[in-house]
């Protein structure tokens, strides 16, 4: 017989959860705020409360809104998870999930923290990975159960791990976006198709692009090998044409703002000649 999972809360991506591990076989016990969320998940038992959800199962995984809710949600069963494994896949801080991670072993429960790395229509697919944290013996022993929600990917026993890199992750994709976003409202001033621009220019720029990071990386761990190709200086004075064409176009340069503001202070700071790792330093001792 296949591990019984317990699954806390049933939004969008719970009810995936709950979805593909029902799909695999597991017995599946499900816990919402709202009882009647999720009407479509027939092959579920659903508990009327948390305490008799969390009874229910050696495997209890939590996906609820916040931080907040999610020590709502546990306080009135902490009684039950003696002995048993606690993964939290709700997107948070690491210091949300190191506090989590001292409840549960107040608790004699063994911790995972989780960074979803997909959108509900993914989960079960082999397109989606949760980034892990916390304890690995949790996670080799329910590896089978967890690999049936996505691809996972252990990346430290510090709990707080798998929340840095996810939080990290997005951060790249928002700023991805964000120029994405500047980038379709300049050429839209314009009688520019924004669909052209995009499939034609802009997608084979930022891929290219792509591919100077693993670089930038080496240099911040290493210290740079060589002299900048296109360094911090030049990089300054270019950038103030970015604002001052949003503003002669009349799109709005918030986006752009402080990035301009960053590299400035890199040119006053005397990294001039230096290249983007040097940037990084700078966001790193800020404040």
């Amino acid at each position: 017989m296949k591990t019984p999972v317990t699954v806390l809360g049933l939004g969008a991506m719970g009810s995936a959860l709950a979805q593909a591990l029902t799909a695999a076989g597991h017995p599946t016990t499900v816990w919402n705020r709202t009882p009647g969320r999720a009407p479509e998940l027939t092959d579920v038992t659903r508990a009327k409360t948390v305490a008799d959800a969390v009874s229910a199962s050696s495997l209890i995984v939590v996906c609820l809104l916040d931080d907040a809710s999610v020590q709502e949600a546990l306080a009135p069963a902490a009684t039950e998870f003696a002995g048993r494994t606690l993964v939290n896949l709700t997107n948070g801080t690491p210091a949300h999930a190191r506090r989590t991670a001292d409840w549960a072993t107040q608790q004699s429960a063994d911790y995972l923290d989780g960074g979803i790395m997909a959108v509900p229509e993914m989960i079960g697919g082999p397109g989606a990975s949760i980034l892990y944290s916390g304890s690995e013996d949790a996670l080799e022993a329910h590896r089978e159960a967890l690999s049936t929600l996505a691809r996972p990917q252990f990346v430290g026993t510090d709990p707080g791990l798998a929340a840095l890199h996810d939080l990290a992750l997005l951060s790249g994709m928002y700023g991805m976006f964000s120029g994405a976003v500047q980038a379709l409202a300049l050429t839209s001033s314009e009688k520019v198709s924004p669909t052209a621009f995009a499939e034609e220019l802009l997608v084979p720029w930022l891929t290219a692009m792509l591919g100077s990071i693993p670089q930038i990386a080496k240099d911040l761990e290493y210290g740079a090998q060589g002299p900048a190709g296109s360094n911090l200086a030049m990089q300054s004075a270019g950038y103030v044409n970015l604002l001052d064409a949003s503003r002669d176009q009349g799109v709005d340069p918030a986006l752009l703002v402080p990035m301009g503001e960053l590299l400035a202070r890199a040119v006053r700071e005397g990294h001039g000649d230096g290249d983007t790792a040097a940037v990084v330093q700078l966001l790193r001792t800020a404040g």
